[in-house]
């Protein structure tokens, strides 16, 4: 079995040399055993990009052979090996075919639980026959194959346990799981996957950086960006100091700031998380107060309340929205919904009956009048 290995290697590096000789010409050859270069990137949120290069070899052989079966522990050896060429005396798997498989993080991630610098690196695997298999990255990444491997390059070795899948063809380079601060990569190749898992760790710090960069450019030109970042520091509960003075610029900056509604909440809603209660209910006022609030505005403004269980707050809202908006939709219906909450149900019915013949239309018609009935008979319509 080793003579046909290093059989093999021998004609691997006979076709570099050949493909390395044709490519200081001026026309461009065939990839080295027709093992055709991908490229596959995937985006973990909007900002984090993983990006993987390789040489994607068959099963089939070059000459129409079935190799299946053959694969692991045989075209791939297990463990670290001697190639018999270049510098190297014990590489591992090359990950693919031909140059160096390549894997690049456009941030710091975690990969397997373990940090890893923004970068490029070639990427090589260690199969075993029993036990998990060792997957490293390498400083070195602009080698062809293994030859050449050198360990003290190594920016990270982790370990991870393959898996049994469908038959595949070609290796190929998938991304299995993606959530929004994490994603699964996996080569897949004949009947098997090995997997690992790639995390960004403090997602949320990534986005602030970049909304900083981006607020000194065209966006910061108008209050939406301003409210919108600082609107995401509030939501994700974090650099709320720093989120405040961007709702204050949203609201006042010179030539490009909106005072508003939202703008308004925005900065009500930073101060609360502050703890400054009383500053968060005045500029909450001043919001509902604003001529560019609308009744519906609030009422949506309400109706979250009540969904953080904020019930007395919420009817006193509610209330207001009736004072500045008397006899527009929605306000009775938020009337109704807000005495209900309370256990009011007589109250609730009377905004009920009046909101009912303001509904803009059948479906919230029908909405209510099945509230309507419920209250009725003593029964929450939230």
């Amino acid at each position: 079995m080793k003579s046909k290995f290093y059989s093999a290697i021998t004609a691997v590096i006979l076709l570099a040399i050949s493909s390395q000789s044709f490519s200081q010409g001026t026309v461009t050859q065939p990839p080295s055993g027709d093992n055709n270069r991908c490229v596959v990137t995937q985006y973990i949120g909007s900002l984090v990009s993983v990006t993987v290069t390789y040489n994607s070899p068959n099963v089939t052989g070059p000459n129409g052979e079935d190799r299946r079966g053959k694969i692991w522990g045989q075209l791939v050896p297990y463990g670290f090996n001697n190639l018999g060429f270049g510098t190297a005396t014990a590489s591992p798997w090359r990950a693919g075919s031909n140059q160096n498989t390549t894997i690049t993080f456009s941030h710091d991630v975690l990969v397997q639980g373990k940090p890893l610098k923004a970068g490029t690196y070639g990427f090589f695997i260690v199969a075993q026959e029993k036990g998990p298999w060792t997957l490293i990255f390498s400083n070195n990444s602009t080698s062809w194959g293994s030859f050449f491997y050198d360990e003290k390059e190594d920016a990270l070795r982790v370990t991870t346990t393959p898996q049994e899948t469908s038959f595949h063809e070609w290796l190929t380079y998938e991304f299995t799981d993606r959530e929004t601060d994490s994603a699964t990569c996996a080569l897949i190749w004949e009947a098997k996957m090995i997997p690992f898992n790639i995390k960004v760790p403090h997602m949320t710090d990534v986005y602030i950086a970049n909304m900083r960069n981006e607020l000194r450019n065209s966006p910061g030109f108008g209050w939406q960006a301003w409210n919108d970042a600082a609107n995401y520091c509030y939501v994700n509960k974090t650099n709320l100091d720093e989120a405040l003075a961007w709702s204050n610029k949203a609201i006042s900056m010179t030539f490009v700031g909106g005072r508003n509604f939202t703008s308004l909440q925005t900065k009500s809603e930073i101060l609360g998380a502050l703890g400054r209660t009383d500053e968060a209910k005045k500029v909450l006022d001043s919001a509902i107060s604003d001529p560019t609030a609308t009744a519906l505005q609030v009422h949506f403004f309400a109706r979250g309340l009540q969904a953080q269980g904020k019930k007395d707050e919420a009817l006193r809202i509610f209330q207001m929205n009736a004072k500045l908006h008397p006899n527009e939709w929605p306000v009775n219906w938020g009337l109704a919904r807000a005495y209900s909450a309370q256990g009011d149900y007589k109250s609730a019915l009377k905004y009920a009956k009046l909101a009912l013949p303001q509904a803009p239309d059948q479906g919230n018609k029908d909405n209510i009048q099945k509230g309507i009935e419920k209250l009725q008979n003593n029964q929450d319509i939230n």
